[in-house]
């Protein structure tokens, strides 16, 4: 792994990170509205599973 990959997979994440207020910028603020509404141990919960996904996807393809 080189930095040109760790930069292609920043770019891809900004990427997918910036389409839905592009294209649905209604529903992105009220999404985050609800996010505001969780407590802080669901939101946690919610990143430890993306954490584990995303490690999880990264030993599956390598």
């Amino acid at each position: 792994m080189t930095v040109l990959d760790l930069l292609q997979a920043l770019a891809l994440v900004l990427i997918l990170e910036g389409l839905m207020p592009f294209l649905f910028p209604q529903r992105w603020r009220q999404t985050l509205l609800q996010i505001m509404q969780l407590h802080d141990g669901q939101i946690r919960f919610f990143g430890l599973c993306c954490v584990l996904a995303g490690g999880l996807l990264l030993f599956w393809l390598d």
